[in-house]
């Protein structure tokens, strides 16, 4: 098991992981690595965008994330505050400061292209970018393609063996089935496992200090999106309704009214306000993505707020066991919604939580592993079809029901002894082989499902 807690949970922006936050590292490396390569011998820098990042590009904010990537801008550093104005300057100057140091001409219709009709061999999210001196001659240009979850990868890296894949780990597992059996030999908890692993690159005290980092943005998120009102932007004129919802709920019970469904109330609530944040552009975590970033947070709010006993060992076993599932997700299928649609997205973060809130309450290894299967298993063939290529319809309501489901699904495992007929694996098998049998129009494409089905306005 080689991806680590701090590749599945990335602080970054809104609001798309494989289409903000990847393009925007891309752009960033790039321009970052061809001006340390050229320097002042660069007079113009253009990039191309294709397949999904093409065609739903401009309602994932794809654009303004290369143009701030190849200003020397970062997913988890820039102030969200900052981006809108920061794009305005560089769009009304016609002006980019190439990595922070070079200043260049920029004219977004001719230097950044959106190749609607085209795709790159090894994955629908790619990227090529070129530098030019001032001959016109093309200095360095780069193919990268954004793999899902904010992981990028160069295509001349396809083929090597990627960055810690070598390393030796203390109790490595590739699938469930070794997963469980590292388990059953050493003793251990999948979290206590993954914790060991995590320990080969970092200090226990580095390990302790970004989870706490990770959970404090997770919190300020949903903060932020219960204080927030309005219009989200891009055109589908979606009015936020996670304060609403709050102050609809708070009201109930100052009534002593409050209904049966006060909990899931609650628990789409957290939901809600992380996935309007997103949509705004505001700054979450991706939980494995940001399409489905509101799932592990609402759930995690759940254990923390509403769970007798709750504390931060269990906040860290919690994320801890849900790195190890997604790990098993994004190694044996994927986690992104243009490869194998949204299975692949709010199915796996409803997995990730699910085992997570069962691990986090005391679950065995073999019932974390039957509460994530549960929890895919009923998200299979699920498609990723944003209306508008927005992060809005159906992703916010959708990660609500996702982060129900992951409490279901971790309940149900609890109140059995770990034996159940279908595997992890073979659900994980089922996904991969449905997102290969998935037509690309509901895989981000925004050409069907409710994409063509529902009118924009």
């Amino acid at each position: 098991m080689t991806v680590s807690l701090f590749d599945l949970f990335k602080i970054g922006l809104g609001p798309s992981s494989s289409h903000t936050v990847g393009p925007m590292k891309a752009a960033q490396r790039f321009a970052v690595e061809a001006h340390a390569k050229y320097g002042n011998r660069i007079s113009r820098v253009v990039a191309e965008l294709y397949g999904s990042l093409a065609l739903t590009g401009k309602g994932h904010a794809t654009d303004k994330a290369v143009i701030l990537g190849l200003a020397g801008e970062l997913p988890d550093l820039i102030d969200p505050e900052r981006a809108d104005p920061l794009l305005a300057e560089i769009r009304t100057a016609k002006v980019l400061v190439l990595a922070g140091q070079i200043p260049l001409p920029f004219v977004e219709g001719r230097d950044l292209v959106f190749r609607y009709d085209a795709l790159l061999p090894h994955h629908t999210n790619g990227m090529r970018f070129l530098a030019f001196d001032a001959d016109g001659q093309a200095l360095t240009t780069r193919i990268t393609y954004s793999i899902g979850g904010g992981f990028i990868i160069d295509e001349e890296d396809l083929d090597k063996v990627q960055a810690g894949a070598s390393r030796s780990f203390p109790y490595p597992f590739s699938n469930g089935k070794e997963m469980l059996a590292q388990g059953r030999k050493s003793g251990l908890k999948i979290a206590e496992m993954v914790l060991a692993n995590e320990c080969v690159a970092r200090s226990p005290a580095e390990i302790d200090e970004g989870i706490d980092r990770i959970w404090q943005v997770m919190q300020d998120c949903v903060a932020r999106g219960l204080t927030r009102d309005g219009q989200l932007p891009g055109g589908l004129n979606v009015q936020r309704r996670a304060k609403k919802l709050a102050e609809s709920i708070e009201a109930d019970r100052g009534r002593n009214t409050a209904p049966p469904t006060e909990m899931f109330d609650r628990v789409s609530l957290y939901a809600i306000a992380v996935n309007e944040e997103n949509a705004a552009g505001g700054r979450v975590v991706t939980a494995p993505t940001n399409g489905a970033a509101g799932i592990v947070p609402a759930v995690l709010h759940y254990y923390s707020r509403h769970c007798p006993g709750a504390d931060r060992a269990g906040i860290a076993t919690f994320m801890l066991t849900a790195t190890a599932i997604g790990g098993l997700f994004k190694t044996n299928a994927s986690i992104s919604g243009a490869e194998v649609g949204c299975q692949g997205e709010v199915g796996v973060a409803c997995s990730m939580a699910a085992a997570g809130l069962c691990a986090a309450l005391g679950g065995t290894n073999e019932q974390i592993e039957n509460a994530a299967e549960i929890g895919m298993e009923h998200h299979l063939g699920m498609t990723c079809d944003p209306i508008g290529g927005l992060v809005q319809i159906p992703c916010i309501e959708r990660n609500a029901f996702g982060a129900i489901k992951a409490i279901n699904a971790a309940s149900l495992a609890l109140k059995g002894d770990g034996t159940h007929k279908v595997s992890l694996d073979q659900v994980i098998e089922t996904m991969r082989q449905t997102g290969l049998d998935m037509m690309s129009k509901y895989k981000e494409t925004a050409q069907g499902g409710l994409a063509v089905n529902v009118v924009e306005c």
